[in-house]
């Protein structure tokens, strides 16, 4: 939730921010990519080269297993993706892995030993295809780092619009994709904003603390409410995993006077972590103006935001947004604006009005503060979806058939309870992730004889 003007509560604030120091994790669009590293005897390959791609969107990311043989690589966004490992004495292992839950992934590669004789062998490893029905745009940070951005005020916007096919710019940061502008909305690290991003009706997240995006054109999914246009999905930067400090500043000067820069930090350790990034502008022209000529245009915008992830368990973890941001600016005056005069008489009666002493040049101006608190718990029941019941039969043990819905014999009428109840079983591998149903009707009253038993 967003709440402009000058007045901040700052008993909320404080106990989030003691809730942020005891724990923090993974955003609501992100997963973990995580697993060891193994030879064919099970002993712990440690300093393996684990490298994780998205060709499409950009998405690069490296990492090394420890002596224990175990990496992790946090934050991926929702994405195909492909993985490679590399180790000193082990032939080349690749494979795709697909993130689309928050729970993530956990591995086990098994590194062959390398021969001492070699057979070069030149294999396709096909394209990285998608299952999303969606149409949507991927960008990861490695690729929008090197888009040319058309305003300094509004980066997300403007990266929205240089980056997807289909969308086009309007005055003063805003875009239209394929319909309505007022029917667009962004979901940041899961909470939804349905705000209207242009400069003059509020502030933008700094897409210098974004991660990566995805937008969704046409008809976005369901669960993102009843937006029909675009859905902008953004992952924020995190610090988790980030064991060595790590950061980077910039700084420009450009036309009309365009001063800008920023700092951000990332710094963490295996269970937590932190991003902090802050950056202003100030400008002779923070608005579109009217004419070609620019005058009475100035402004200056401030961001910080900040990002803490703590694991409290494997199970466990909370996640916390903090922004802040503020833009004051003058409306751009168009000529009609200069040497404004009063109206001494005549007003309305004629169509001569007589003039009195100009009362000088309009100077309209505008202020938006903006204030962001997004907490976020997260707790995995279970990483296989099982819904059981009570009890399962001794016919239901051992593998499980391949029919995606199975009928369990009628029991005897006194063994019936009123209520069904209902079994969801994610397939085994072997199936492709296809999924059972089955449907019981567990017993109410035993019959003499089979007191111990159970359906």
């Amino acid at each position: 939730m967003a709440f402009r003007g000058a007045t901040l509560r700052v008993l909320p604030l404080l106990a989030l921010a003691v809730m942020a120091g005891m724990a923090s994790a993974q955003s609501g669009n992100a997963g973990t990519v995580q697993g060891t590293v193994t030879d064919p005897t099970g002993a712990m390959i440690s300093g393996a080269t684990v490298h994780l791609t998205n060709s499409i969107s950009g998405f690069d990311r490296t990492a090394t297993t420890d002596a224990a043989g175990q990496f992790s690589i946090s934050n991926v966004p929702f994405n195909p993706y492909r993985l490679d490992i590399s180790a000193s004495g082990f032939a080349h292992l690749s494979q795709n892995i697909l993130i689309r839950s928050s729970v993530g992934t956990a591995l086990k590669l098994v590194l062959q030993v390398q021969g001492a004789s070699q057979t070069v062998t030149v294999e396709s490893s096909g394209d990285l295809i998608e299952s999303d029905p969606t149409f949507h745009t991927d960008v990861d940070r490695d690729e929008f780092t090197k888009v040319p951005l058309e305003s300094q005020s509004s980066t997300l916007s403007s990266l929205v619009t240089e980056t997807t096919p289909g969308v086009s710019a309007d005055s003063n940061g805003l875009f239209h994709g394929l319909g309505d502008h007022a029917e667009n909305s962004f979901s940041v690290d899961g909470q939804a904003i349905t705000d209207q991003q242009s400069k003059v009706f509020s502030n933008q997240l700094p897409s210098n603390s974004i991660q990566s995006i995805e937008v969704i054109s046409g008809a976005p999914p369901a669960e993102y409410g009843d937006k029909t246009s675009l859905v902008i999905v953004a992952t924020t930067r995190s610090g988790l995993g980030v064991t060595r400090p790590t950061g980077s500043a910039y700084a420009s000067y450009g036309s009309f006077g365009s001063a800008a820069g920023g700092v951000d930090l990332s710094y963490g350790g295996k269970s937590w972590g932190e991003f902090i990034e802050t950056d202003g502008l100030n400008t002779g022209r923070f608005l579109d103006p009217p004419q070609f000529t620019v005058f009475h245009d100035k402004g200056n915008e401030e961001n910080i935001f900040d990002r803490v992830d703590y694991s409290l368990t494997q199970a466990d973890s909370i996640h916390l947004d903090l922004n802040y941001s503020r833009s004051w600016f003058q409306t751009p005056n168009d000529y009609d604006n200069l040497n404004v005069q009063n109206v001494t008489n005549g007003t309305g009666a004629s169509i001569n009005p007589s003039f009195g002493s100009g009362a000088g040049n309009a100077d309209q101006r505008s202020k938006i503060n903006t204030f962001n608190i997004s907490p976020t718990y997260t707790r995995i029941i279970s990483r296989l979806l099982r819904l059981l019941p009570e009890h399962e039969s001794a016919g239901r043990s051992g593998p499980r058939e391949s029919a995606d819905l199975i009928h369990r014999p009628v029991p005897h009428p006194h063994q019936r309870r009123g209520a069904w109840r209902l079994l969801v079983l994610q397939g085994y591998p072997q199936h492709q992730g296809r999924f059972r149903i089955w449907a019981d009707l567990p017993a109410r009253a035993r019959q003499p004889g089979n007191c111990g038993q159970h359906l």
